[in-house]
């Protein structure tokens, strides 16, 4: 039996991801952005071990996300899960971000700095991220005109990047990179082509699986088939660039210099 915390995990694929995790027995703690957000799976309370509540819009509620999971104990995996998709304006959090850079890219690197560290650790990653290769100078999207999809493509990038750099640096962490696919969520739309069950299937394999195949680190993966990413996934200097500015733009500082 493992401990698994999942990111967004009121609906879509969390949810899904949750549900699975519970029916084979798994401690789960699911998490909500908001108190009414927490009551879509009010029927859920009694099954999970804990519901955590918090914004990942918001620095400060991220850094008391992390707190709260601390207070429950080491989870044995964490699935980031949670992202927005296409926003119509760049938006702007209390801490001045553009919103999707917020949920999207640097509420997992947070927590996967400040989480006591799991055994392993799953990214959901798009497709889409093969297009992402912006310039990480204007990551925030403070001097290009906004653009959603190119938006969302490169923080879909920044966290395939971040699951490889991950599995670089603390090597006893089986940390992994996923491709949902193209399924449908409320995100994917009800007509998205792919398969719903293998979209989350993959996540909890790799969070919990025992067969050997799962038991791989720095992979990106779609349908529980490893494919290739993006050339700056799996770059040093691409994911040392990467670092470094999210280190300098949350003030946590994930990797020993």
């Amino acid at each position: 039996m493992s401990r698994v915390f999942v990111t967004g995990s009121t609906d879509g694929l969390g949810l899904a991801a949750a549900r699975a995790l519970m029916d084979d027995g798994h401690e789960v703690v699911l998490h909500a952005r908001s108190r009414d957000r927490a009551s879509a799976v009010a029927h859920l309370k009694s099954r999970a071990l804990a519901v955590v509540i918090g914004d990942l819009s918001s620095d400060a509620e991220t850094r008391s996300i992390a707190d709260h999971v601390n207070e429950i104990g080491r989870m044995n995996a964490i699935i980031h899960n949670a992202g927005i998709y296409l926003e119509r304006s760049r938006g702007e959090t209390a801490e001045g971000h553009a919103k999707i850079l917020a949920v999207n890219t640097l509420a997992p690197y947070l927590l996967t700095a400040l989480i006591e560290r799991p055994d392993r650790l799953v990214y959901l990653s798009s497709g889409m991220h093969q297009s992402g290769g912006g310039s990480i100078d204007d990551i925030d999207w403070k001097q290009r005109s906004w653009n959603a999809s190119q938006a969302y493509s490169e923080s879909k990038l920044h966290v395939a990047t971040l699951a490889a750099a991950v599995a670089r640096h603390w090597p006893e962490v089986l940390s992994n990179a996923v491709d949902p696919g193209w399924v449908p969520t409320k995100m994917g739309g009800v007509g998205a082509p792919d398969n719903l069950q293998m979209g989350h299937q993959t996540q909890t394999w790799l969070a919990t699986s025992d067969d050997e195949a799962a038991k791989v680190s720095g992979a990106y993966w779609y349908h529980r088939q490893r494919r290739q990413p993006a050339a700056g996934v799996t770059d040093p200097a691409y994911q040392d660039r990467l670092m470094d500015k999210l280190a300098d733009m949350t003030g946590v500082r994930l990797f020993k210099a």
